[in-house]
Protein backbone atom coordinates (compact mmCIF):
# COMPACT_ATOMS: atom_id res chain seq x y z
CA UNK A 1 0.00 0.00 0.00
CA UNK A 2 1.59 3.50 -0.94
CA UNK A 3 1.81 6.18 1.26
CA UNK A 4 -0.83 9.36 0.62
CA UNK A 5 1.05 12.29 -0.71
CA UNK A 6 1.18 15.31 1.87
CA UNK A 7 0.00 18.79 0.44
CA UNK A 8 0.24 21.94 2.51
CA UNK A 9 -2.26 25.06 2.39
CA UNK A 10 -0.52 28.27 4.15
CA UNK A 11 -3.14 31.12 4.26
CA UNK A 12 -3.45 34.91 5.50
CA UNK A 13 -6.09 33.53 7.96
CA UNK A 14 -8.85 35.93 6.27
CA UNK A 15 -12.51 34.22 6.18
CA UNK A 16 -12.52 34.39 2.15
CA UNK A 17 -8.71 32.77 1.69
CA UNK A 18 -9.98 30.08 4.67
CA UNK A 19 -13.11 29.00 2.60
CA UNK A 20 -11.33 28.33 -0.56
CA UNK A 21 -8.15 26.86 1.65
CA UNK A 22 -10.84 24.40 2.58
CA UNK A 23 -12.94 23.99 -0.65
CA UNK A 24 -9.37 23.43 -1.70
CA UNK A 25 -8.70 20.43 0.67
CA UNK A 26 -12.09 18.92 0.10
CA UNK A 27 -11.08 18.32 -3.80
CA UNK A 28 -7.59 17.58 -2.97
CA UNK A 29 -7.93 13.57 -3.30
CA UNK A 30 -5.29 11.25 -2.77
CA UNK A 31 -3.85 13.78 -0.28
CA UNK A 32 -3.08 14.21 3.43
CA UNK A 33 -4.07 17.99 4.09
CA UNK A 34 -2.49 20.21 6.16
CA UNK A 35 -3.92 23.84 6.50
CA UNK A 36 -1.97 26.87 8.73
CA UNK A 37 -2.09 30.12 9.08
CA UNK A 38 1.24 31.75 8.37
CA UNK A 39 1.72 33.19 11.57
CA UNK A 40 2.22 29.18 12.82
CA UNK A 41 3.80 27.97 9.75
CA UNK A 42 7.10 26.56 10.20
CA UNK A 43 10.06 25.02 7.80
CA UNK A 44 9.64 22.19 8.81
CA UNK A 45 6.13 22.04 7.94
CA UNK A 46 6.78 22.18 4.26
CA UNK A 47 9.95 20.15 3.95
CA UNK A 48 7.89 16.14 3.98
CA UNK A 49 4.73 17.69 0.98
CA UNK A 50 4.70 16.83 -2.22
CA UNK A 51 2.82 20.02 -3.10
CA UNK A 52 2.22 23.02 -1.04
CA UNK A 53 -0.30 25.85 -1.74
CA UNK A 54 -0.35 29.70 -0.87
CA UNK A 55 -3.48 32.18 0.04
CA UNK A 56 -3.89 35.78 1.21
CA UNK A 57 -6.07 38.32 0.19
CA UNK A 58 -4.09 41.42 0.13
CA UNK A 59 -0.23 42.00 -0.97
CA UNK A 60 2.49 40.96 1.66
CA UNK A 61 0.12 40.42 4.77
CA UNK A 62 2.82 41.38 7.54
CA UNK A 63 1.70 37.16 8.88
CA UNK A 64 3.77 36.37 5.46
CA UNK A 65 7.36 37.63 6.69
CA UNK A 66 9.12 34.55 7.95
CA UNK A 67 7.17 32.48 5.00
CA UNK A 68 8.82 34.97 2.12
CA UNK A 69 12.24 35.08 3.98
CA UNK A 70 11.87 31.10 4.24
CA UNK A 71 11.27 30.70 0.71
CA UNK A 72 13.68 33.19 -0.57
CA UNK A 73 16.46 30.77 1.13
CA UNK A 74 15.30 27.13 -0.04
CA UNK A 75 15.34 25.41 -3.17
CA UNK A 76 11.79 23.60 -3.57
CA UNK A 77 12.73 22.65 -7.49
CA UNK A 78 11.29 19.43 -6.47
CA UNK A 79 8.01 20.37 -5.53
CA UNK A 80 5.09 21.69 -6.78
CA UNK A 81 3.21 25.00 -5.68
CA UNK A 82 -0.48 26.83 -6.32
CA UNK A 83 -1.17 30.16 -5.27
CA UNK A 84 -4.27 31.77 -4.49
CA UNK A 85 -6.27 34.75 -3.93
CA UNK A 86 -9.21 37.12 -4.52
CA UNK A 87 -7.31 40.14 -6.08
CA UNK A 88 -5.25 39.63 -9.14
CA UNK A 89 -2.71 42.05 -7.72
CA UNK A 90 -1.80 39.94 -4.92
CA UNK A 91 -1.65 36.77 -7.38
CA UNK A 92 1.24 38.95 -8.88
CA UNK A 93 2.64 39.01 -5.21
CA UNK A 94 2.39 35.48 -4.50
CA UNK A 95 3.67 34.43 -7.61
CA UNK A 96 6.77 36.41 -6.95
CA UNK A 97 7.92 35.22 -3.63
CA UNK A 98 7.71 31.42 -4.66
CA UNK A 99 10.09 32.52 -7.92
CA UNK A 100 13.00 32.40 -5.93
CA UNK A 101 12.24 28.66 -4.29
CA UNK A 102 12.08 27.41 -7.81
CA UNK A 103 9.18 25.27 -6.73
CA UNK A 104 6.77 24.02 -9.89
CA UNK A 105 4.45 27.04 -10.12
CA UNK A 106 1.31 26.68 -11.84
CA UNK A 107 -1.25 28.90 -12.95
CA UNK A 108 -2.88 31.09 -10.07
CA UNK A 109 -5.94 30.73 -8.77
CA UNK A 110 -8.98 33.59 -8.72
CA UNK A 111 -11.15 32.86 -5.79
CA UNK A 112 -12.84 36.20 -6.19
CA UNK A 113 -16.05 34.00 -7.38
CA UNK A 114 -17.59 31.01 -6.09
CA UNK A 115 -15.45 28.42 -7.34
CA UNK A 116 -16.91 25.84 -8.88
CA UNK A 117 -15.55 21.88 -7.95
CA UNK A 118 -14.78 20.85 -11.65
CA UNK A 119 -12.58 24.25 -12.07
CA UNK A 120 -11.11 23.46 -8.72
CA UNK A 121 -10.45 20.13 -9.79
CA UNK A 122 -8.78 20.98 -13.09
CA UNK A 123 -6.66 23.76 -11.43
CA UNK A 124 -5.12 21.02 -8.93
CA UNK A 125 -4.77 18.58 -11.84
CA UNK A 126 -2.78 21.22 -13.57
CA UNK A 127 -0.47 22.06 -10.78
CA UNK A 128 0.17 18.80 -9.98
CA UNK A 129 1.25 17.25 -12.82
Amino acid sequence: MSAKKKALIITDGTKEIKTAAKMISGALNGFKVKICEAEKFSGTDLLPVNLFIIGCEKPNPASFGYLKEFLLHINLASRKCGVFSTKEKTLKYLCGIVKDCEADLGEPLSVKDEIKNSALKKWLKEINK
